[in-house]
């Protein structure tokens, strides 16, 4: 296969076909040392040519003697950065972002601080004819990873099939003491009482049964970073079942126990995994854990 060829104005790497293949397929061929995702990530943002037309479909098929040319520079179409989040992943029909903590996920009240219209703003500025539309919520002092659907049909394929879909999805907590086990699994009832605080019951109590496995990272006498993935997603889940264990996450000022080292909640959604609703491919996203979870061990 030919290498590429001098970088020519606009930045793009120029290859030769020499054999039918789809273009992810050939790609991912050509491209050595590109991970899946980050092709992919090119692709969906426009970054390929072939024979000088931008092309964005997975299966398009390619024939010898076609040119391929592969932007080296923005994956994305614009340059927009937000305190709030970063897009980590976006195409026609969603957004993938890394949630900062101290922000809803929608509008709540008289708020208006939230993920929802700081991404309708996006869009806006960038003429893209579309509205964030929320398929699942972190609570607002959680960060990490988080999908929008860009239209109402996409945000019902995922909530439809949630479970299916969502192949993946794990988040790290920094909770309070050393936990004495590697790894466990804690399983009861979680219902809301009249102050919306949400309880736990080992016995069916009208509430929904939650399910959380967990394993330890780390662990210092102080703290245990550990790994959470939730075989149920109930409201507060990890949180109510932390502090069943006696190690509640840290900076909980509703269900901790005042150890707060970092001055926030130290809950982050670092793992999420999907199915894409259209094209139904695999798609992978982790985030760094929070450099003072670590620190603070």
């Amino acid at each position: 296969m030919h290498q590429p060829g001098k970088m020519s104005q606009g930045d793009y790497a120029h290859y030769r076909v020499d054999h039918e293949a789809p273009l992810l397929e050939w790609l991912l061929e050509t491209l050595k040392g590109e991970s899946r995702t980050k092709v992919k990530a090119t692709l969906q943002g426009r970054g390929i040519r072939v024979n000088g037309k931008t092309v964005t479909k997975y299966d398009y098929p390619l024939k010898p003697g076609m040119k391929v040319s592969v932007s080296k520079t923005k994956r994305n179409r614009v340059t927009w950065k937000s305190r709030w989040l970063k897009i980590v992943y976006e195409d026609r029909w969603l957004v993938v972002i890394d949630k900062r903590e101290g922000i809803l996920s929608m509008a709540a009240g008289h708020s208006t601080l939230n993920c929802k219209t700081v991404l309708d703003e996006y869009f806006h500025a960038t003429r893209q004819n579309c509205q964030a539309h929320v398929v699942h919520r972190l609570d607002r002092d959680t960060s990490g990873l988080m999908i929008y659907a860009k239209d109402k049909d996409t945000a019902l394929a995922l909530e439809e099939d949630w479970h299916h879909t969502v192949f993946d999805r794990r988040y790290v907590a920094l909770v309070s003491g050393e936990m004495v086990d590697d790894e466990g699994t804690v399983a009861n009832w979680l219902k809301d009482n009249k102050a919306y605080i949400t309880y736990s019951s080992p016995v069916d109590n009208g509430g929904k049964y939650a399910v959380t496995h967990y394993h330890v990272l780390k662990r210092s006498v102080e703290h245990s970073l550990v790994e959470f993935r939730l075989e149920t997603g109930r409201k507060n889940q990890i949180r109510v079942h932390t502090a069943d264990m006696g190690h509640p996450v840290c900076g909980d000022i509703k269900y901790g126990n005042g150890d707060d080292p970092c001055g926030r909640l130290c809950l982050h959604a670092y793992r999420l995994c999907f199915y894409h609703p259209v094209t139904h491919q695999p798609l992978e996203f982790e985030t760094p854990i929070p450099n003072n979870f670590i620190k603070n061990l």
